[in-house]
């Protein structure tokens, strides 16, 4: 019921009429202007004419952009830098912390968390992120706090990258009711396991909301031109263990497309990055219309299965592809033929047909949640070098 609440707060908040003004709320914007978010300190610098509208961030240093005393609601945040390459937003590390905590709510590379991953950009707009131009950052997730709120950019490269920023907040006195936080966990893969779900969200222990997840995949080019997409999200909730309460039907059913997956961007699903050329997909889904709710416990994964025709899956195991075959739809109906045992893909008796197998590609993600606590216990990120690692170079044409 609390979380109920509170999303209802935050909801009539967002939606209140254009003409309703709340009591006791002041509407603050940090930047390099006024990093303290100051009433009436605003533009000092240089008579006021532009004196302090981008910073550069050292390597190995970082810049804070938010660092507040009180209770609040950043409501929106909106960022660049002059380096965008994938390299260098894998490199760039964005970091939130609520109401004094000594671990952060959120870590994770910059240009993952806004919206889409791989490190690279491109136009799009979704429900909570937006880049108009392919050049800037924008996301506006409510991002409420009860005591204090810091959020701190980190350069890990060795090269120093121009910031321009502004985060806009209100603040209040004291909320009505008890907060859930904002949380945002980063994951990456550089090459899967056979048989084994790459793993979103790992279990996150408390009451909150799972908001949704971006998601980047570099396919394998042992696999050729094969589908990569078969696999099912699951959502385990609440005590769950070996079976998850929610599942999907397929990677590109999950946000909301069909039959393979090209490049477009809706409000609350889209796959702003479809480069089959590179072999490259960034996608995603945020459950705002249907939202997942968890009292005790969640945990998020995505199967790592493709699908081609059965010769086409015999080529590549042939060639030394790592593979294991798990069904096939093999009738007019393109009914699916579930196989236990499963017979040798080599042999005669293996049906003709869609074969759908365990691969190993390059899976990448960032998950969105709500959480009663502001630290949440997760694995710290990896580091440099397994964020930056294998990243591959886009030829422009």
């Amino acid at each position: 019921m609390l979380l109920f609440l509170f999303v209802c707060s935050l909801q009539h908040a967002l939606s209140q009429a254009l003409y309703e003004i709340p009591d006791n709320t002041k509407t603050r914007w940090s930047s390099f202007e006024n990093p303290a978010a100051e009433k009436g300190m605003g533009g000092r610098e240089n008579k006021t004419a532009k004196g302090h509208a981008f910073d550069m961030i050292d390597p190995k240093g970082s810049k804070t952009m938010l660092d507040y005393k009180g209770a609040g609601i950043v409501r929106r945040i909106w960022l660049t830098v002059n380096e965008r390459s994938p390299v260098m937003l894998r490199s760039l590390r964005l970091e939130m912390y609520w109401d004094n905590s000594k671990t952060p709510a959120v870590s994770a590379p910059l240009g993952d968390f806004f919206g889409i991953g791989l490190g690279r950009r491109t136009p799009f707009e979704s429900e909570f992120f937006s880049d108009p131009e392919g050049r800037s950052f924008n996301c506006n997730i409510p991002m409420p706090f009860g005591t204090s709120a810091k959020i701190v950019i980190i350069n890990d490269s060795t090269i120093p990258v121009m910031l321009f920023y502004d985060v806009d907040f209100t603040t209040v006195e004291k909320h009505d009711k008890p907060v859930f936080y904002f949380h945002a966990y980063w994951n990456r893969e550089n090459k899967t396991k056979l048989e084994r779900d790459f793993v979103v969200l790992p279990p996150v222990a408390g009451k909150g909301r799972f908001l949704g997840m971006n998601v980047g995949v570099i396919a394998d080019s042992i696999y050729e031109t094969s589908w990569w997409g078969e696999g099912e999200v699951k959502v385990f909730l609440d005590g769950d263990s070996q079976f998850p309460t929610l599942t999907g039907t397929g990677t590109e059913d999950y946000i909301g497309t069909a039959w393979g997956q090209g490049q477009y961007a809706h409000r609350y699903q889209g796959c702003p990055l479809a480069d089959a050329k590179n072999r490259q997909w960034s996608f995603y889904r945020y459950h705002v219309p249907d939202p997942i709710y968890f009292q005790t416990q969640c945990k998020v994964t995505l199967q790592q299965i493709g699908g081609e025709s059965t010769d086409f899956v015999r080529r590549l195991k042939k060639k030394g592809a790592v593979l294991k075959p798990v069904s096939v739809a093999a009738d007019k109906f393109h009914k699916i033929l579930e196989m236990n045992p499963v017979p040798d893909l080599m042999s005669d008796g293996f049906p003709q047909g869609w074969t759908n197998y365990y691969r190993e590609d390059d899976v990448s993600a960032t998950a969105y949640f709500y959480l009663d606590k502001p630290a949440n216990a997760l694995p710290a990120i990896a580091g440099l070098e397994a964020r930056t690692k294998n990243l591959l170079v886009i030829k422009k044409d």
